[in-house]
């Protein structure tokens, strides 16, 4: 076994509390993001766009219309990661996606029907 597969094995949790600053801890409503690249790090920008723009923008899709060019929207939060956390967070949402999916397909199955007479 190399040294770097001895390094992760032995790796092992530990529990992080992070301590509010400010607003930091209030909830911010993201339904978009965008993903910008740097030296040595990414720029993840969550924003919001209007439900009723979305909306809009995809009946005008669906007719045909003109599509504009620019929507406007607020950014919410900018997080700038290095690769390893980048690589952290991609881990940990494929967990919850996954689980969320477990959940979902154990609530799509249909219920076992007792057919005992």
């Amino acid at each position: 076994m190399d040294e770097q597969n001895e390094k992760q094995e032995k790796t092992t949790g530990l529990n992080i509390r992070l301590a509010p600053v400010g607003n930091s801890d209030q909830p911010m409503l993201a339904n978009f993001t965008r993903l910008n690249g740097a030296p040595g790090m990414v720029f993840v920008d969550f924003g919001f766009l209007e439900p009723a723009a979305l909306s809009a923008l995809s009946q005008v899709a669906r007719s045909g219309g003109k599509i504009p060019e620019t929507l406007t929207g607020k950014l919410a939060v900018r997080v700038a990661l290095g690769y390893d956390t980048l690589a952290a967070l991609h881990q940990q949402l494929g967990q919850v996606i996954a689980g969320l999916s477990a959940q979902r397909a154990e609530k799509a199955a249909p219920a076992k029907m007792d057919t005992r007479h």
